[in-house]
């Protein structure tokens, strides 16, 4: 019995004799168990009170991002400013021509607005940004969504919809991946579960 115990406790240990307090080592605990769990099941989760999933770093070279993704009843949400309601969410892309995003980047941004979820291509160009509506999609129903990295061009498409954007580079995408993030403005209001499969 006191084996078990000690095998049970002895991370803890440890860590207490490092000089950080229970709290601590509970809420770190608590945090990257929930990133290695939702990221490796392709589930995304953004926390209550948080802006991203705290998803790692990875460097990606490619002509086309293909993903399936699916949004459950999470995705529906309110202000706390009215006004930021029409701020588009981040789902998912990558930084381009070898550059920081805010410099050069596509991916796919979303908002819950006026009652129904919405797609947009979103991206930026030279640092200035823009983005187009491209469609509706439905909670639970899992969606192809496609960006084709063109010559001096994005091709974004989903639901058989397409919209193209400007782009700033040629040749194949080279940058790092771009995972969900809720805002502008405000943070999620609540835990948001976003599932994202890479095809």
């Amino acid at each position: 019995m006191f084996f078990n115990f000690m095998k049970k406790h002895t991370l803890l240990v440890l860590l207490l004799g490092l000089g950080l307090s229970s709290c601590e080592l509970t809420a770190n605990l608590d945090e990257q168990f929930a990133v290695s769990t939702t990221t490796e099941k392709g589930l995304y989760q953004i926390k209550a009170g948080a802006h991203s999933s705290n998803s790692g770093i990875k460097k990606v070279t490619a002509a086309t991002m293909r993903f399936e993704v699916t949004f459950d009843s999470t995705a529906i949400y309110q202000t706390v400013n009215p006004d930021n309601q029409a701020d588009i969410n981040k789902l998912y892309g990558l930084s381009d021509c070898n550059s920081e995003h805010h410099t050069n980047s596509a991916r796919f941004g979303w908002r819950w607005y006026k009652n129904r979820l919405e797609i947009h291509a979103y991206t930026y160009k030279n640092k200035n940004r823009e983005s187009k509506f491209i469609d509706h999609i439905e909670l639970g129903k899992p969606y192809i969504c496609e960006i084709k990295f063109e010559d001096e061009k994005y091709v974004f498409s989903v639901n058989k919809k397409e919209v193209k954007m400007p782009r700033n580079c040629n040749g194949i995408g080279e940058g790092y991946q771009l995972y969900p993030y809720f805002g502008g403005d405000e943070v999620a209001p609540h835990d948001i579960n976003i599932k994202v499969r890479d095809l």
